[in-house]
C-alpha cells in the first residue's frame, strides 16, 4: 500500500513546484513565499514517509492554506486525506476527499481522489469475513464496501485510461465477491436458527445482486434446502433444476441438493 501511494505522491506537486521555482530569487525568504511553502510541503512528505501521520496532516493543512488556489494546494489536500487515512482518521479522510472533489471538479488528480475515496472505504471493511464468526451477522453493515465499489466504479467509468483504473477493477471484483459471501453468511445465520424463509430470501439476493459471483452456486443450494424445510417442494425442485443447469458438476448438488440432517457446509 505504501508503495502504491508513493507512486502518486505527487504529479500535481511536481508540476506546481517546477512552475513556481522559476520565480524564486535570492531575497530573504518570506514564511508565506512560494519557496517557504515548498519547503514546508517537503517537510510534510518527510513526516508522511516516516509514518508520523498526525504531524504530516497538520503540515499539509498549513500548506493547503498558504498555497490556496495553486496545484500545490490541491496536492497538499490529497496528501492530507491520505495522512488522515493512514492515521486511522477515516471520517476525516473522507470529508477531506469530498471537499476536494467539490472544490476541484476539473482537477487533473480527480481520478486519484475518487480512487482514494474507494481505498479508504475498502480498507475500513477489510477482514470482515474473518470476523463474521465472532459477530451477530444480522447486525453487520456493508455500506463501506458499497461506497468503495461506487468510488472505484467512478474511476473505471469516468477515467478508463487512468493509471488507477486497473486496480480499481480488481477491487470492484473483490467487493462483489465479498458482498455476495456476506449475504451467504447472513443466510446461513437464519438457516441455523430455523428461519428458512429469511434464509431463502437472503440467498436469493445473491442471485439478484451478484449473479456472476462464485457464491451463486452455494446460494442455490441454500435456497433449495430452505424451501425443502418449508415444504415448498415445487420451489425446491425448480431451484435444483437451475443449479443443475448452471453447475452440472457441482459437488454441492450431489451432497447438498437433498434433504439431510446437517447443513451442507459441514460436509467439508
Amino acid at each position: 500500500m505504501n508503495r502504491l501511494f508513493r507512486r502518486v505522491a505527487g504529479p500535481l506537486a511536481a508540476v506546481a513546484i517546477l512552475a513556481a521555482g522559476c520565480g524564486t530569487t535570492n531575497k530573504a525568504v518570506d514564511p508565506n513565499s512560494t519557496q517557504a511553502v515548498e519547503k514546508l510541503y517537503a517537510e510534510g512528505k518527510d513526516e508522511l514517509e516516516s509514518g508520523a501521520y498526525d504531524r504530516a496532516a497538520k503540515i499539509f493543512e498549513r500548506v493547503e492554506g498558504r498555497a490556496a488556489g495553486t496545484l500545490l494546494a490541491q496536492q497538499a489536500s490529497l496528501d492530507l486525506a491520505y495522512a488522515q487515512f493512514r492515521g486511522n482518521e477515516r471520517a476525516a479522510a473522507l470529508a477531506t476527499i469530498d471537499r476536494f472533489i467539490k472544490l476541484h471538479p476539473s482537477s487533473p488528480a480527480l481520478d486519484y481522489a475518487y480512487y482514494l475515496r474507494g481505498v479508504v472505504n475498502f480498507n475500513d471493511n477489510l477482514g470482515v469475513l474473518s470476523a463474521l464468526s465472532r459477530q451477530d451477522l444480522s447486525e453487520r453493515d456493508q455500506q463501506a464496501s458499497r461506497d468503495a465499489y461506487q468510488a472505484f466504479r467512478q474511476v473505471v467509468e469516468q477515467f478508463p485510461q487512468s493509471r488507477y483504473a486497473p486496480d480499481a477493477r480488481l477491487r470492484m471484483d473483490y467487493i462483489v465477491n465479498a458482498l455476495a459471501e456476506y449475504e451467504l453468511h447472513v443466510s446461513r445465520y437464519y438457516f441455523r436458527r430455523g428461519a428458512f424463509l429469511a434464509a431463502a430470501n437472503r440467498a436469493q439476493q445473491v442471485l439478484v445482486e451478484f449473479p456472476q459471483a462464485p457464491a451463486t452456486e452455494e446460494a442455490l443450494v441454500l435456497m433449495a434446502n430452505s424451501y425443502g424445510n418449508l415444504g415448498l417442494d415445487t420451489l425446491r425442485a425448480d431451484t435444483l433444476r437451475v443449479l443443475e443447469k448452471n453447475y452440472p458438476d457441482s459437488r454441492m448438488l450431489r451432497e447438498g441438493g437433498r434433504r439431510q440432517d446437517r447443513p451442507w457446509w459441514q460436509l467439508w
